[in-house]
């Protein structure tokens, strides 16, 4: 399957200590009338941690459903456990998913060798296309390049989100093996573009779907000038939307917009007062009007 373009991280919005899938529902739309390419519901930015399975496979559905065809669907099905991963993944297939976005094992630690067999299992007996996930600030573990190498063979692991924080990797990979690379930091998105990977999976597009999804498509176009230009412009928002650990800033963006209820679940907690005045200077630049 083909992976280029704009695909949002989409934040799992909560109300009253529930999944609000009335505010979900307006975040799709929004989303499909910018024009993005692909959302990617229940991943870090979802606050996948804190869903219980019944609600992980809730919000994959009502997102198939509600996108209904109009733009392509990365469910978040990782886990640290393989048979939890395979359910998950097999669930959303059954609804209609696209694709799986699988993130390394996290705290487990497995080897090389235990990567290579976790991804091939799930895409072995998930029913998906499989876009593998390395951000090891998160799990702890890193997929090596050679193991990249390794799974690029099989016909059904499409993909890489790489969210290493390293450009370099993307050399790395794609001097290898011909398997799509998709940049995981809305600030590397242009750098990584340069040398191959075709699009981001994107926090920022929560908040500027059209800004961000412009900025992609000039670059796949070879419109650099253009993509650079709203890179700088976006770039403070890029750096700030991380100024506490993601989606808290996102989804306090967010709530600033009047899109969502400011709700988190512990040990998540609401963005400290000072990062969220380095937050609104952040918007104000975008031109958001906050």
């Amino acid at each position: 399957m083909e992976l280029q373009g704009c695909y949002t991280a989409l934040v799992t919005p909560f109300r009253n200590g529930k999944v609000d899938l009335e505010a979900l529902g307006r975040l799709i739309e929004e989303q499909i009338t910018a024009g993005i390419d692909g959302l990617v519901p229940v991943g870090t930015t979802g606050e996948s941690p804190t869903l219980d399975f019944e609600e992980h496979q809730d919000v994959v559905r009502f997102t198939v459903e509600t996108v209904a065809g109009r733009c392509q669907v990365i469910a978040g099905t990782g886990a640290n456990c393989t048979a939890e991963a395979v359910r998950l993944t097999r669930h959303a297939a059954s609804v209609g998913a696209d694709a799986t976005l699988q993130v390394t094992p996290y705290y487990n630690k497995p080897t090389a060798e235990g990567l290579y067999r976790h991804f091939a299992a799930v895409a072995d007996e998930g029913g998906l296309p499989v876009v593998l996930y390395n951000v090891p600030s998160r799990t702890g573990k890193e997929i090596d390049i050679q193991t990249v190498h390794r799974l690029a063979q099989h016909p059904l692991i499409v993909a890489i989100k790489e969210a290493g924080g390293s450009a370099d990797r993307v050399s790395q990979i794609l001097s290898g093996c011909g398997i799509t690379v998709l940049c995981g930091d809305d600030s590397l998105t242009l750098p990584m573009m340069s040398l191959g990977a075709t699009g981001v999976i994107s926090v920022a597009s929560n908040v500027v779907p059209a800004d961000v999804t412009n900025m992609v498509h000039a670059a796949l176009e070879d419109n650099w000038e253009e993509a650079r230009d709203l890179h700088y412009r976006l770039y403070p928002l890029f750096r700030d939307l991380f100024v506490e650990t993601n989606p808290v800033p996102v989804k306090a963006a967010l709530a600033m917009l009047g899109k969502i209820a400011e709700e988190y679940r512990l040990p998540l907690c609401p963005i400290s007062p000072a990062a969220r005045e380095v937050l609104k200077a952040a918007m104000k630049a975008a031109g958001l009007a906050v």
